[in-house]
């Protein structure tokens, strides 16, 4: 079973809700697909992690990764890694407890060369909206700074 972080009422042992909940519409899932965006361009880990359920199982890449700790220190090496990293994502599909998107997301090593990072993810979410299931596949390209052409959400992401 999903755990989740505890209601902001402190009387309260119930987890709080976190909207929009399934069954997903096209708006409701576009909306979550949006919030994820939001807070993943942050690259605040711990509000980014505050969006998965306790118990989250994750694939990313070639990590397997299980709890929220575990994501918290995978996404603090990973914008150690990708810095001025900027993230574009796209509703590709929906189910009532499923959500499939595309993404592209832009950013630059240490050595100063730029990428662009095309990918999927599969997500899967309890009834009270925090995802318990990712799976992201991604493939990474180098790109010359001028190439640069993600711009958080504006839009659908070009085919290549």
């Amino acid at each position: 079973m999903s755990t989740h972080p505890a209601s902001s009422d402190p009387t309260s042992t119930d987890p709080a809700p976190r909207p929009p909940l399934p069954p997903f519409t096209e708006e409701t899932a576009r909306a979550k697909v949006q919030a994820a965006e939001d807070a993943w361009n942050t690259r605040d880990p711990e509000r980014v992690a505050g969006a998965y359920t306790e118990d989250t199982v994750w694939r990313n890449r070639d990590r397997f990764l299980v709890g929220r700790e575990q994501v918290i220190e995978f996404l603090r090496g990973k914008w150690e890694r990708e810095q001025e990293y900027r993230l574009r994502k796209n509703l590709w599909a929906f189910t009532d407890d499923r959500i499939a998107v595309r993404f592209q997301y832009e950013w630059h090593d240490a050595d100063g060369q730029w990428w662009r990072s095309y990918g999927n993810e599969l997500w899967e979410f309890d009834d009270l909206g925090y995802m318990s299931r990712r799976e992201a596949s991604i493939n990474d390209v180098a790109i010359d700074e001028a190439d640069l052409r993600v711009t958080p959400g504006e839009g659908e992401l070009p085919a290549h």
